[in-house]
């Protein structure tokens, strides 16, 4: 072959090879932070891999800046950006990325609660704390300012800091020398791990020796708040409106903190209008008024109603235009499975002639969880579900009541993603789940609809109902470990993060298998449910 033949060969060898692609994808292995180990915590860290976030809680006397992480670990064969263990400041989030085939961004940050406290004779309500200008006051009802005698004073962690007030440093047995508060506020330098700031101490006088700070009516209950003067005897009255005798609040239902006092009524009646007195010494407020709201009732709580509506798709009411709860029979009858149905077998005693039956199965492809839920079934995307949580409801319930039956099976399907708390395998016990939560949730916020706001879909964790989102005003839940083979009351109190926060709807989401929204569970895990009902007092 000629030299010249041979040199074109070759061309056409490396043109032909330039040409060829790598066509062959990366598995997608997502990368994540197993366990976290540090000194100086007051408890265990949470993991949430949705949000891919490892929060340490810290005690008070950790510096938060010189966190010691001690142990990490890590997804296998995973590198990362940096260093996770080692003297890490925590005062800000730490910010690591965590790499095998594709990059994930981690944070890892720290809570840390430091109690302080600045309590004076003759105080009048609580201490109010800025905590961006570092000042601390207080309301006394003398007005012999150069003359205030401290009782507590603690501005940082116990034993490690150190107060100084013009050279002098302070502490519990020399208080009186910070006495005169008649030319303005005191400076404190407060010094701890090595680092001084500085704060303000507040004293003025005020001539209300007693005063509501807040009255929140509820349906059945209502939460009084006052100011007082501390040392003195303080507490409540209260009557119907228009009736003649008061009624005194025990001693034992009043919670006192210095000059800030509150307890909560019960027994009320709801749409009713009470009036109020609160005292502290022989000094009263005068009596104010407050009106208690209307209950609202939970439809269909007996899971009476179901019928085969249009597509012949079984529903939990008896038409679309009073629909309340829902379930996921519009995804898991399309391809032949009932999950969630009617059952004879009631609660004793009800006076209803069905229940709700939910039975998770492994339908075609994907394990699905019988379910029952307030809200709506939205549409089936491929082979994943988008559902919409939630009713508008504007009223506070104290609690979900009603009656529970529980097969518990063994864990026979593994989704491809795992819950954010914990690694689930095959023959771990599955588990059911109620939860019950009020809300200010919205839907251009939370994907759903003005009548249903929240939108669950299950191809997107980072959708899942988090039960800490700012929207939640109250939350209450059960996880079911075990059987139950007879028929069985609950009871599930809500907790409120405030008492004067009124929710725009309500949601309550009922699972024989709580890891269903991962497509986890198992097969032989049935709920019965049957008398639903909210309480109030």
């Amino acid at each position: 072959m000629k030299p010249n033949k041979i040199y074109a060969l070759l061309l056409s060898v490396v043109l032909l090879t330039g040409c060829i692609k790598n066509d062959v994808p990366y598995p997608i292995i997502e990368c994540v932070i197993d366990s976290i180990a540090a000194e100086g915590l007051s408890g265990e860290p949470t993991y949430d891999r949705i949000n891919r976030t490892v929060t340490l809680p810290l005690v008070d006397t950790t510096d938060i800046q010189a966190v010691n992480i001690t142990s990490a670990s890590i997804s296998p064969n995973a590198r990362t950006s940096e260093p996770i263990t080692g003297i890490q400041n925590l005062s800000v989030p730490m910010i690591v990325t965590l790499t095998l085939y594709q990059n994930y961004e981690w944070r890892i940050e720290a809570t840390q609660t430091i109690t302080r406290e600045f309590r004076v004779e003759s105080q009048v309500g609580a201490t109010e704390w800025d905590m961006e200008n570092k000042t601390a006051r207080v309301k006394v009802s003398t007005d012999d300012l150069w003359n205030i005698s401290i009782k507590t004073l603690k501005l940082g962690p116990a034993g490690i800091t150190r107060m100084i007030w013009q050279s002098t440093e302070l502490c519990d047995t020399n208080l009186y020398v910070l006495h005169d508060f008649s030319e303005g506020d005191r400076r404190i330098d407060v010094t701890c791990h090595g680092r001084t700031e500085t704060w303000w101490l507040h004293v003025e006088h005020t001539d209300a020796k007693v005063t509501f700070t807040q009255i929140d009516g509820w349906s059945k209950t209502a939460w009084l708040y006052a100011s007082g003067e501390s040392g003195s005897a303080m507490g409540f009255s209260y009557r119907a409106s228009g009736s003649d005798a008061w009624i005194k609040v025990p001693d034992d239902d009043i919670k006192i903190d210095g000059g800030a006092f509150q307890t909560r009524l019960r027994g009320l009646e709801p749409e009713s209008v009470y009036e109020v007195i609160a005292y502290s010494g022989s000094d009263t407020t005068a009596a104010e008024k407050f009106m208690t709201e209307r209950t609202l009732p939970l439809p269909n709580a007996g899971f009476e109603d179901w019928a085969t509506l249009s597509g012949g798709i079984l529903h939990p009411y008896l038409s679309p235009d009073d629909a309340f709860w829902d379930t996921g029979n519009k995804g898991s009858q399309s391809v032949g499975a009932i999950i969630s149905q009617s059952s004879p077998d009631v609660r004793p005693g009800s006076s209803g002639h069905s229940s709700a039956e939910l039975h998770s199965q492994y339908v075609i492809v994907k394990f699905a969880a019988g379910n029952i839920f307030i809200g709506t079934y939205a549409e089936t995307a491929g082979t994943n579900g988008k559902v919409n949580f939630g009713r508008p409801f504007t009223a506070r319930p104290t609690a979900l009541h009603g009656w529970i039956k529980y097969t518990q099976g063994t864990i026979d399907r593994i989704g491809d993603q795992q819950p954010q708390d914990r690694i689930l395998q095959k023959g771990d016990k599955d588990q059911g789940s109620i939860y019950i939560a009020v809300g200010t949730w919205t839907p251009k916020e939370y994907g759903g609809t003005a009548e249903s706001p929240v939108q669950i879909y299950t191809a997107d964790v980072k959708t899942f109902f988090n039960s800490k989102s700012p929207a939640v005003i109250g939350y209450g839940e059960w996880m079911i470990d075990e059987s139950i083979g007879e028929w069985r009351e609950f009871t599930i109190p809500l907790e409120y993060r405030s008492t004067n926060e009124k929710p725009t709807h309500l949601i309550i989401v009922c699972s024989a298998s709580r890891w269903g929204d991962y497509f986890s569970g198992s097969s032989q895990s049935r709920m019965w449910l049957d008398d639903f009902e909210l309480l109030w007092d």
